[in-house]
């Protein structure tokens, strides 16, 4: 649910607490004053309408996940293979890759269910030359709905037409219409940069994070200069054999502090 969402369903509410408090106390002087019980069950109804409202959208509101396998130092550039994003000079790619284990891809087939998918242009440029190709480990992913986030990409590109179900998408406003669309939820794989957007603008529900066990000091890393103060809640933990916590992360609300002095 986002900050929006929330806003108007504890409205609703407040509304419904005091219309049937005004029907409460309109049924306790009905003799004397019969007038204020029909205004009281109006505003009751009227409520108890925005708050249905506000549920339904919440129910169609489709939601983003951002899935990311990250070292300690929270680098996610290139985690399979050398050749994969070599930008700024990384010389770590497939850093991943000695850390596969059973429990590892019994958990990774999970994610790879049919799902609409949101990249940015530097991945989205990287998977469409190879997974039109690989469709088999992954058939979701070529049968799912691609929308890549770039301001200077079309949508009559060679490069999205030649993949398809690819869509491009060129603002924020492009993003927050397709999550209030119907349909199925949307996953985010490496996107760096759109990610810091993301966390910006407070549009993702949930962090399916990956932790290895190691540092590499520098690279493209998951947190930036997108994160806003949120909190969020752990809904799932594994940890495999080779040491790689696996944690899905549930957006919670707002900050809370406290004092331990």
């Amino acid at each position: 649910m986002n900050r929006e969402s929330r806003i108007v369903l504890h409205l609703a509410s407040g509304i419904l607490h005091l219309a049937s408090g005004i029907g409460y106390l309109a049924s306790g002087i009905l003799h004397q004053a019969s007038g204020i019980l029909h205004p009281a069950s109006c505003i009751l109804h009227l409520a108890s309408d925005i708050q249905q409202l506000v549920i339904l959208k919440i129910n169609i509101m489709r939601k983003i996940f951002v899935l990311s396998m990250i070292t300690l130092d929270g680098v996610m550039q290139a985690p399979g293979g050398p050749k994969e994003d070599t930008s700024g000079g990384f010389k770590y790619g497939g850093w991943t890759a000695p850390y596969t284990d059973d429990i590892f891809g019994k958990v990774l087939q999970k994610e790879l269910q049919p799902a609409d998918y949101l990249l940015g242009r530097k991945t989205f440029d990287i998977w469409a030359a190879y997974w039109p190709q690989h469709g088999n480990f992954w058939p979701g992913i070529n049968e799912g709905t691609k929308y890549v986030f770039s301001k200077n990409m079309k949508n009559s590109d060679k490069k999205v037409t030649g993949w398809k179900n690819s869509v491009v998408l060129k603002s924020v406003a492009d993003i927050k219409k397709i999550k209030n669309s119907k349909g199925p939820d949307i996953q985010v794989w490496g996107s760096s940069e759109l990610i810091q957007l993301l966390l910006k603008n407070d549009l993702v529900d949930e962090l399916r994070l990956k932790i290895y066990p190691l540092t590499l000091g520098k690279g493209k890393t998951l947190f930036n200069k997108g994160p806003i103060p949120a909190a969020f809640t752990l809904t799932e933990n594994t940890i495999t054999s080779t040491g790689v916590i696996i944690a899905y992360y549930k957006r919670a609300g707002d900050v809370k502090t406290g004092d331990l002095t």
